[in-house]
């Protein structure tokens, strides 16, 4: 068990304490060596990271093949994949045979979650994690503890290497790190645990442009870790750097082309762009030499749908490593487009707004940070019309308690005082033509304030 994941439940105290408080407190657990902080498992998938890159081809097969198999065998013990399963997967022998099993969707994750559960791990083997879900769809599911954080930090610190990183380095995090809930609220802490600037994602605006400069330049990190949307609104807003950065870190939103080209030209710095989600069953970066994106063969097993109208097809994963609930054949409801067999871009992480009274952009990336104020909802979705008002409608499921309160505590939190929240509950949300989940009905014009490149 990692001292990380044993620390977890407590994060929520460290990140609420004065500044004198988590700095003593983080310089201390940063002493600590790696292989105590993250625990056994890190150092594995460090050495795995690194190795699988100079794997032949059928090195991979049987690597992927065995760990197949370790997962499927670990979920038919759980009630729901048993029902499912129609054979043995011990008998598991081909990465052909993955199409005989049946795919696993959001709805499935909503309301089978605790009969997926493999019921040889007891509740202090396992770490319960939400999300808002990407499409709106929230889900909530188990990961394994000593396990699932250790190898996620490890494969992202090996592809961050691509572009010049080394543990330990200083960075710059602009993601959704809630500073205050108030809108002149402070815009930064520090966080002494790993060494990391933690910005505001929700204060970004160009009045408040030069506390974001003299943060920085204070600091002087080597990485700047954003979202692509906050990258390109300090690049747009001129930002001044009294220093170089090593990279740009950008995962989470989509990055086109051409704004990562005015990204990189803007900072001097190169940009590393990836994919990732929170049920950790797949994950994709681009290369050494390449801004293509590659999937990680150790890390998941990645298959892809039927083309869309759009030619786009979506993501379907399954994970390895994660024997406490493994997540077979999920349909993730993100979608690649592939281009000679080559994944070009994710599509349809469009970068989707709030805009507060007085003017500040809360990304919808950011409100779905992981907590629980949505939890045993079947869908979510915003609706603005006027800059400062949102409603936000819910639609219900089967395990909703009903909370209310919570969830408007949770998102005014996130969204601050120059907010006016309506809470709305449906019997269904807004989709589009094409019968998806929209996360964001917004009547406001953004064009006045471009992002894409």
């Amino acid at each position: 068990m990692s001292l990380e994941d044993t620390l977890y439940p407590l994060l929520r105290l460290y990140e609420a304490a004065p500044q004198p408080v988590k700095s003593l407190a983080g310089r201390a657990y940063r002493a600590l060596p790696s292989s105590l902080r993250y625990g056994s498992a890190y150092t594995r998938f460090q050495n795995e990271a690194r190795e699988v890159e100079t794997w032949d081809a059928e090195t991979i097969r049987r690597y992927q093949v065995k760990a197949l198999r370790e997962s499927m065998m670990a979920a038919a013990k759980a009630p729901f994949y048993a029902e499912r399963f129609p054979a043995d997967p011990s008998k598991f022998e081909s990465l052909e045979q993955l199409a005989d099993y049946p795919l696993l969707t959001k709805e499935d994750l909503i309301l089978q979650r605790e009969r997926m559960v493999n019921p040889e791990f007891g509740s202090n083997q396992r770490l319960y994690i939400t999300t808002g879900g990407s499409s709106g769809v929230p889900v909530g599911f188990y990961l394994h503890k000593g396990v699932s954080r250790p190898k996620e930090q490890a494969y992202l610190e090996a592809q961050w290497s691509r572009r010049g990183y080394r543990a330990g380095d200083r960075m710059a995090v602009i993601r959704g790190g809630v500073t205050s809930s108030k809108a002149g609220g402070g815009i930064s802490y520090f966080d002494a645990t790993r060494n990391w600037l933690i910005l505001s994602s929700y204060h970004l605006t160009p009045e408040r442009l030069l506390e974001y400069v003299e943060a920085l330049n204070r600091f002087r990190p080597q990485h700047l870790h954003a979202y692509p949307s906050a990258a390109l609104m300090l690049a747009q807003m001129g930002v001044k750097l009294e220093f170089e950065l090593t990279s740009l870190l950008c995962g989470s939103e989509k990055l086109t082309a051409e704004s990562q080209q005015y990204l990189e030209q803007f900072f001097g710095a190169k940009v590393m762009h990836w994919y990732g989600h929170s049920e950790r069953v797949v994950l994709a970066a681009q290369g050494r030499t390449s801004n293509d994106l590659q999937f990680w063969p150790t890390y998941g097993f990645v298959e892809f749908g039927e083309p869309d109208a759009e030619g786009n097809r979506e993501i379907i994963g399954t994970s390895f490593h994660n024997h406490v609930m493994p997540l077979i054949r999920y349909r993730t409801g993100d979608y690649a487009r592939i281009n000679d067999g080559v994944v070009s871009a994710i599509v349809g992480r469009d970068y989707e707004f709030l805009v507060s009274a007085s003017g500040r952009r809360i990304s919808l990336t950011a409100i779905n940070m992981h907590d629980r104020i949505f939890d045993g909802l079947l869908a979510v979705q915003f609706f603005q019309e006027r800059e400062g008002v949102v409603e936000c409608r819910y639609q219900a499921g089967p395990q909703w308690g009903g909370g209310d309160d919570a969830m408007r505590t949770g998102l005014m939190k996130k969204l601050g005082d120059d907010f006016d929240l309506t809470l709305r509950r449906v019997a269904e949300v807004e989709k589009t033509s094409a019968g998806k989940h929209r996360w964001l009905v917004t009547k406001l014009c953004m064009d006045k304030q471009p992002l894409a490149k």
